[in-house]
């Protein structure tokens, strides 16, 4: 299915191309004609094709695809377009993540503060093993992950929670981009013991503010990015 999405994805299947029938698709790529019908179930699912009886699986127009689909996603981050689409969850997260700070440092209860501590230790220590454990990069990602899960769940907002809970599992698919690991000791862990600093206090002006400066380093690495594909230049790897 991988495939066929990025094919998709790319342009290389264009929108209103009817695919290959069941039979077809699973004498192209060696399956079984239940694996080949799992695979069109899976790019329907995702919004890519739609089926209809008789007719097939013909390819969606891109205003359709499930943009929040990881495996969507991730063929889109290694197309032209991947920039442009980043910024747009970027974005998303701005809008929701500010106010989310400062509603967290009104209402943190002392198991939210705990929990943002442990995320932040976690990051911390992950960025000191960067250098010698193959797994401290994930394990870094996966702490910043659990950072802002925190910082929302601190609010309280239960709708809030599972309003963000895609985005994030959307920009996961991006780290790769963002990645600036030696950025990390003078701006990505400052810039979260900040916000850390400001929801302990319950200073919800300083918490948005920390948050802010926090998303607007990331839009700056994604600038860089950008400019890095029209350079032609390869992607960095990890997550600032």
């Amino acid at each position: 299915m991988g495939i066929l999405i990025g094919e998709i994805v790319a342009g290389r299947i264009a929108a209103g191309t009817s695919l290959p029938r069941e039979t077809d698709l699973a004498e192209q790529f060696h399956v079984s004609r239940g694996v080949a019908r799992e695979c069109i179930r899976g790019l329907e699912e995702r919004g890519l094709v739609a089926v209809k009886h008789g007719r097939g699986a013909t390819v969606c127009d891109e205003d359709a695809w499930d943009m929040l689909s990881p495996d969507v996603l991730r063929a889109v981050f290694e197309s032209d377009r991947g920039a442009d689409v980043l910024g747009e969850y970027l974005e998303c997260r701005r809008l929701l993540e500010i106010s989310a700070a400062g509603l967290a440092a009104e209402r943190a209860s002392a198991r939210d503060l705990g929990a943002l501590s442990a995320a932040f230790e976690r990051m911390r220590s992950s960025a000191e093993l960067a250098s010698v454990s193959v797994d401290a990069e994930d394990r870094f990602h996966a702490a910043d992950i659990d950072f802002h899960h925190a910082v929302i769940r601190a609010t309280g907002n239960r709708a809030l929670g599972r309003m963000t809970e895609p985005i994030h599992r959307a920009l996961g698919a991006a780290r790769r981009p963002l990645a600036r690991p030696a950025a990390r000791r003078v701006r990505g862990l400052p810039e979260h013991q900040r916000i850390l600093a400001a929801i302990a206090a319950g200073d919800a002006a300083a918490a948005r503010e920390a948050m802010s400066e926090h998303l607007l380093t990331v839009e700056g690495y994604l600038r860089e990015y950008a400019a890095s594909l029209r350079d032609g230049e390869p992607q960095r790897s990890g997550r600032g």
